[in-house]
Order: C-alpha cells, then sequence, then structure tokens
C-alpha cells in the first residue's frame, strides 16, 4: 500500500507543479463565463436599427409613440435607482425622490403609472380616462401625492430628453435597439433607396384601416395594405417588437370603438394567474418562489460540470497510461513496484488532482457569486449562492465524482495499458465515449420530472448513477433509493477494478499489436498470482 501511495504522490505533484495545470484550471470558468457574457456583450455592440413608418390611418402612428415612451419610461422606473446612476452618470432627475418609493409596487403598477407620467393628456376625455386608471393603481396616500404634485414636472423632462440621455437611463429602453425615424413623405422609392444604401434598416406601411372589419361570422378581416420592407431576412427582432406593440394598442382601440368602459376593458385585460404552492417535508403547504426554482434546476448545472471533471480526469489517467507506456517508463516504474500498486496510485493520484481541480473551481465560483456583487461588479438579479453552495448539493458532487471517476478509471485504465499509443486507443474509445455521452442528453428529461420513472430506471444503471442521482438532488430520492443506488455502484467499482486490475497487469507490459478481445478474456480469468513478465503480441 505504501507504494501505491508513493506511485499517487509521484503522479500528483507531476501534475499539479505543471502551469499549464493552473492555467488550465483558470481557463475553464473563464471559457465558461465567456460563453455566457460574449453574446450579451456582442448584442450590445450591435447599432440600433433605425426604420420608418408610413400611417396612412393617421391615428395609430401617435399612439404607438406614446406607447413606446410609456414603456421606455416604464424601463427606467423598474431600473435599481443605484445601478441607474452609475450607469448613466446623469445629473439628478425629477424621477429619483419619486423611483425610491416604488419598491413595493408591481411590475404591472409601475407601468401603468409610466403611461399615466409619459404624456401629457390633451382632451376633457382624455384626462378623465388617465384619471380612472391611475385612480385603479389604489396607490398610498404619500406616493400618489408626489406623482400628482410631480407629474407636469416629470413629463416636461422626459419629452424634452435628448435620445442619447435617454438611451442611458437604461440598456432596455427602445432606442438602444429600434430608433423610429420621423418622416413626413411617403415616398417609397426614396426609402427603397435607403434600404440599398443601408442608411435605413426596415420601413412600414400602415393601411387606411387597421381596425379592419368584422364579418357576419365574427371573424376579423385581414388589415389590407399593410407592409414590412427589409431586405433582412433573419434578423426578425424589430417585427416582433412593433408588430407586439402595434397589436396591443388596436386592441385597446377596437375595445374603445366598441364603446366599452375603462373599468370593463381593465377587467378583460386582467391575466388569471395561478399562485404557486409545494408541500415541505412536514406535509404543510408552502409558496414558491424564485429561488425555490433555481435550486431545482440547480441539479443540471451540477451535472454538468460533474460531466466536465469526470471527462477531464479519466482521459488524464488514459493518456497517462499510454504515454508511459509508450515511453517505457512504465518498466521502470514496475522495477520498484507490481502492476497492481501502479494502477492503484496512478488511479489515487489522478483523483487527487480531480479534487484540486475542483476545489479551485468551488473557490473562484465562491469569489464571482459573493465577492463581485459585493463591490458592485456584477447585480445579479437573485442570490444564486443559496443554491450554488447548498450543502446537499455540493456533497451528493463530491461523492458522486469520487465514485463515477472509480468506475470510468477503472474501465480507461484497463483499456490504456492494452494500446501502445493514443492513435489505437482513439480506434476502440467510441463505445465509452458515447456511454459518457449519454449524461448530457439526458440532464433535461431527468431535471424535469426527477423521481418520475424513466429517472428512477436509470438510476440502478452504474455507469450512468453519479450523473442520474446528482441531476436528482433538488427532488430529492427516497433514502432507500440513494442507499440502494450507491450500494450498486460501489458493487460495480468493485468488479470494474476486479477486471482492470487482471486486464492491467497482462497489458501494460504488451508490446506490439493490441490483442483481441478473446486474449483479453483469457487475460482476466488468468490467476492474480501468474508469474510477471512481458507479454508478446500474438
Amino acid at each position: 500500500m505504501n507504494n501505491a501511495l508513493l506511485v499517487a504522490q509521484r503522479e500528483y505533484t507531476e501534475n499539479i507543479r505543471t502551469r499549464g495545470f493552473w492555467l488550465g484550471i483558470i481557463m475553464m470558468p473563464v471559457i465558461l463565463f465567456l460563453i455566457g457574457i460574449i453574446p450579451i456583450l456582442v448584442e450590445s455592440t450591435r447599432a440600433a436599427k433605425t426604420f420608418v413608418v408610413i400611417d396612412k390611418s393617421g391615428w395609430l402612428l401617435p399612439l404607438i409613440q406614446q406607447h413606446i415612451s410609456a414603456q421606455d419610461l416604464a424601463y427606467y422606473l423598474l431600473e435599481p435607482a443605484s445601478q441607474a446612476a452609475s450607469a448613466n452618470k446623469l445629473k439628478q432627475t425629477p424621477l429619483d425622490k419619486l423611483k425610491q418609493q416604488l419598491s413595493g409596487l408591481t411590475v404591472t403598477e409601475i407601468t401603468a403609472l409610466s403611461t399615466f407620467l409619459a404624456h401629457p393628456s390633451t382632451t376633457q376625455q382624455e384626462i378623465a380616462d388617465k384619471d380612472a386608471k391611475f385612480n385603479n393603481l389604489q396607490l398610498t396616500p404619500d406616493l400618489t401625492r408626489a406623482v400628482k404634485t410631480n407629474q407636469h414636472e416629470i413629463n416636461r423632462w422626459w419629452t424634452s430628453l435628448p435620445l442619447d440621455k435617454k438611451s442611458a437611463l437604461s440598456s432596455r429602453i427602445s432606442s438602444n435597439r429600434f430608433i423610429l425615424e420621423t418622416s413626413s413623405s411617403t415616398d417609397t422609392s426614396l426609402l427603397n433607396d435607403a434600404l440599398r444604401d443601408g442608411k435605413l434598416f426596415a420601413y412600414f406601411i400602415i393601411g387606411d384601416d387597421p381596425l379592419g372589419t368584422i364579418d357576419p361570422d365574427l371573424k376579423a378581416a385581414n388589415e389590407p395594405g399593410s407592409y414590412y420592407v427589409s431586405n433582412n431576412l433573419t434578423d426578425r427582432d424589430l417585427l416582433n417588437w412593433f408588430s407586439d406593440i402595434i397589436n396591443e394598442n388596436i386592441f385597446q382601440a377596437r375595445l374603445k370603438k366598441t364603446q366599452v368602459a375603462a373599468e370593463t376593458i381593465a377587467w378583460i385585460n386582467q391575466p388569471f394567474t395561478f399562485s404557486g404552492l409545494k408541500i415541505s417535508n412536514t406535509g404543510t403547504q408552502t409558496s414558491i418562489d424564485t429561488k425555490d426554482i433555481i435550486r431545482q434546476w440547480a441539479p443540471v448545472v451540477f451535472v454538468y460540470l460533474l460531466w466536465i471533471s469526470i471527462l477531464i480526469n479519466t482521459q488524464m489517467l488514459l493518456t497517462n497510461t499510454i504515454e508511459e507506456k509508450s515511453n517505457k517508463l512504465i518498466e521502470v516504474l514496475l522495477s520498484s513496484v507490481s502492476p497492481m500498486q501502479l494502477m492503484a496510485g496512478k488511479i489515487i493520484g489522478i483523483a487527487l488532482t480531480g479534487l484540486t481541480i475542483i476545489f479551485s473551481w468551488l473557490l473562484m465560483s465562491l469569489t464571482f457569486f459573493i465577492f463581485l456583487p459585493w463591490v458592485g461588479a456584477f447585480d445579479l438579479p437573485v442570490d444564486l449562492t443559496t443554491a450554488a453552495f447548498d450543502p446537499i448539493f455540493l456533497g451528493s458532487f463530491l461523492v458522486y465524482f469520487l465514485l463515477g471517476y472509480l468506475l470510468y478509471a477503472a474501465i480507461l485504465v484497463g483499456l490504456g495499458s492494452i494500446f501502445n499509443n493514443l492513435k489505437e486507443a482513439q480506434n476502440l474509445m467510441l463505445p465509452v465515449q458515447l456511454v459518457q455521452m449519454l449524461p448530457i442528453l439526458l440532464m433535461i428529461p431527468v431535471g424535469r420530472d426527477p423521481n418520475g420513472l424513466l429517472a428512477q430506471v436509470l438510476s440502478y444503471i452504474p455507469p450512468l448513477t453519479p450523473f442520474v442521482m446528482m441531476n436528482r438532488a433538488a427532488g430529492p430520492p427516497s433514502t432507500f433509493e440513494y442507499i440502494s443506488t450507491t450500494l450498486l455502484l460501489v458493487l460495480a467499482i468493485f468488479c470494474a477494478l476486479w477486471v482492470a486490475a487482471r486486464i492491467f497487469r497482462m497489458g501494460i507490459l504488451m508490446t506490439g499489436n493490441p490483442p483481441e478481445f478473446r486474449q483479453v478474456l483469457k487475460w482476466i480469468r488468468t490467476p492474480v498470482a501468474a508469474p510477471k513478465k512481458t507479454v508478446a503480441a500474438q
């Protein structure tokens, strides 16, 4: 056993003392971070799409502009005060004090409030409609008084604010993505030239009667003469965004045309929702929040990290074994230790290397999730540390890493001992690689139903057990399943190590062409006490 530990110490120190090893540890989370952040950065650097609207109806475009203005104001109101101030570096705005009183409002209430503040009313009917909608919000007396007092000042500030300063208030404001240019011309030939020259992304033509008519069968007719003109056939963001705004305004206009009361319209638009509940271990009902949903899906991330960890370390073991065999270093080692001690030492040494990688990743994750948001570098929408550092998840991850590593290590170290180089090994590694890919393909189905029949059956297949049980950790499985699947996995590991040991002691000194399958079976049946000698290829 002492010799095996010496081999393990050698394997471990050989791996961790190189700069490439630590660089690889750092690069993995950096790469994962860049995979998530680069698309966001690329999207943020894209120029805003400029478009023009030709409104033949004469009344819909002003409503659309008011809608966009109110929507943008809502985005600013929803922006945290500290984050908005640090992001746009603007001077104090009329909304700064008001924003501090909006923390208790819902998104729907803030959206309705922004409609009240964004644009002035010109007729008595518009004033009455806005006041009715505002009174339906049922705000606190202090907030109501503050809104009423600052309404006109806010409106003047918002409508006169330059486009570049308005865009800086929030990344979600529409002018960061789309810019509606005003044009009094209805000459489409000029717009077509602008499209060809790249000065315009697209233009819309709204027909004479966007409301349409209703036929006797109560089926709305299509609005004739309305078009979307663009040479870009793949980017549909502008079309989808503008279509949603038009549909909302046409819906409101159709209701108004039928002379339905404002209270009735609000009642029609009010969505029906279910309040999520779950049953705790004590049998009581508790509410579901965002943290519960994140915790339900957190094991999927752990499964992916588990898969990467096991794959990296088992491939490291395979490569190390084949390289030492090909450069004859293995013969020098076997002059001091037995094949079994060598195999055990390699497996233990690479396992320690894997644990070093995992604890390094956990330390970097702790830094990312806790310290960076604390200094203001990141503003996470929810507290992810609860799920990321859940003791159940972390404990399960470490246990299943060790068990999964031992199982795949036994398989790969046995296979690696019979090959002379990596090229030979790659030809017969496809079945093992297919098995290693299955956990990735099964992550989402198992995560959606962690206690379903599929998840339960897959839990008892040893090569999949570590990944499936890790994926089910949020379920969680019953204690019986934890015990039975773990015992089955341990039994599979012992069997795999027993077979690997018999193959390793014969194959590690073999030279020439790889043996046939029948010869490998013969090695497995050979007693352990067989004399140690070089086995020549037949």
